[in-house]
C-alpha cells in the first residue's frame, strides 16, 4: 500500500521517535548501573586499604608498643632492698675506703691522710689482729685480693700498692693515670674505678690499662663510682654520697640493678657523726655479703632482696 508523503513522514517520524526514547533509556540504565557499581567497587577498594592500613597501623603500633614495653622491662634494672642477717660492731675511727673477704678473712683498707691503712680484722668483734699504716702523703683508697697479693690504691697520688696478703710486705709498687677509688678483680684482671663513670680494666700481671666501659643505666651516664666487688658476674659498685649500690655488667657497663641500702643505721648510731655508705665484701665460699661505711659502729651482713 503507498501512503501520501505526508502520512509516510509522519510514521518515519514516529518510528525513529520510539528507537530513539528506547536507546536513551537503555543507555540512561547501563550508565547508572555502571556508576552504581563502580562506586560502591570504589567505596570498597578505598576503605579496606584503609581499614588494613589502620589496622596494620594499629597492629604494629600495638605490638611496637607492646614489645617496646615488654623490651623496656626487660632492660629496666631490678630494683632492690635488704635484709639484716647479722650485725657485727665495726671501728669507729675507720674511714673505709675498701672491704674484702678473703679465705674467710676479712681485710679492711681506710683513708684519710695520716690515718690510712691497711688491716685484718676480726669478724665477730671489729678487732683489729694486723695493720699496716701508709705514709702520711697517701689517702688509701680501695682494696682488692688476687691469689696471694692484696691491692691498695690511693686517691691523687696515683699509685697503687701490692702486698703479701699474709705479711703484708710490700712486694712493688704500679702506677695509672687518673685518681684511685675503688678496686676488684674477677678472676682475669682487674677492675678499677675513678670516681668517674667509667670502670677501667688492668693486667693481672702488668697491671697496664687493656680497656674501659661507660657504666649506664638507660641513657643515664652512672657518675661517682666508688668501692667495687665482683658478685657472681657482676661488678657492684657503691656510688659516692648515696645510700645505693649499683649492679652493672662489666662487659658492657650496663646497669643491672639497684640496691637500695638507705636505713641501715639506727638514730643511736648517728648520734656520732659518721660518713658516707662504703665497703662491699662478698664471701664467695659462703655465699655472705657484707657492708658497712666511713666511720660507721656497725658492719652488717644482709641479704637482698627484690623489691617487686
Amino acid at each position: 500500500m503507498q501512503f501520501p508523503l505526508k502520512q509516510r513522514f509522519s510514521f518515519f517520524c514516529r518510528r525513529w521517535f520510539v528507537f530513539l526514547v528506547f536507546g536513551i533509556t537503555v543507555a540512561l540504565f547501563y550508565a547508572c548501573t555502571s556508576s552504581g557499581s563502580g562506586g560502591d567497587g570504589g567505596s570498597e577498594n578505598e576503605g579496606a586499604p584503609t581499614e588494613s592500613t589502620t589496622s596494620t597501623t594499629n597492629s604494629t603500633g600495638d605490638s611496637g608498643s607492646s614489645s617496646e614495653s615488654e623490651s623496656d622491662a626487660a632492660a629496666s634494672p631490678i630494683q632492690y632492698t635488704y635484709r639484716v642477717i647479722n650485725t657485727f660492731p665495726h671501728d669507729r675511727e675507720a674511714f673505709t675506703q675498701g672491704l674484702v673477704v678473703d679465705d674467710g678473712i676479712l681485710y679492711e683498707g681506710t683513708g684519710l691522710r695520716g690515718s690510712s691503712n691497711l688491716r685484718v680484722v676480726t669478724l665477730d668483734t671489729g678487732e683489729v689482729v694486723r695493720q699496716l699504716d701508709l705514709e702520711d702523703q697517701f689517702f688509701g683508697e680501695g682494696i682488692a685480693i688476687f691469689g696471694d697479693q692484696v691491692v691498695q690504691l690511693t686517691w691523687q697520688s696515683q699509685v697503687g700498692f701490692v702486698y703479701d696478703k699474709n705479711s703484708f710486705t710490700k712486694l712493688r709498687e704500679f702506677e695509672y693515670p687518673n685518681e684511685g677509688w675503688g678496686i676488684t678483680h674477677d678472676g682475669t684482671q682487674w677492675i678499677m674505678s675513678a670516681g668517674t663513670e667509667k670502670l677501667y680494666f688492668m693486667d693481672s700481671q702488668t697491671f697496664e690499662r687493656t680497656g674501659e666501659v661507660d657504666v649506664k643505666d638507660g641513657d643515664t651516664a652512672i657518675t661517682s663510682l666508688n668501692e667495687l666487688e665482683y658478685i657472681q658476674g657482676e661488678v657492684w659498685a657503691n656510688v659516692w654520697q648515696t645510700d645505693q649500690v649499683v649492679r652493672i655488667d662489666p662487659s658492657t657497663g650496663t646497669v643491672v640493678g639497684w640496691v637500695n641500702l638507705s636505713g641501715l643505721l639506727t638514730a643511736a648510731d648517728l648520734e656520732t657523726p659518721v660518713d658516707v655508705l662504703n665497703g662491699i665484701a662478698y664471701d664467695a665460699d659462703s655465699n655472705r655479703l657484707f657492708v658497712t661505711g666511713k666511720l660507721w659502729p656497725k658492719l652488717f651482713e644482709i641479704e637482698v632482696v627484690p623489691i617487686n
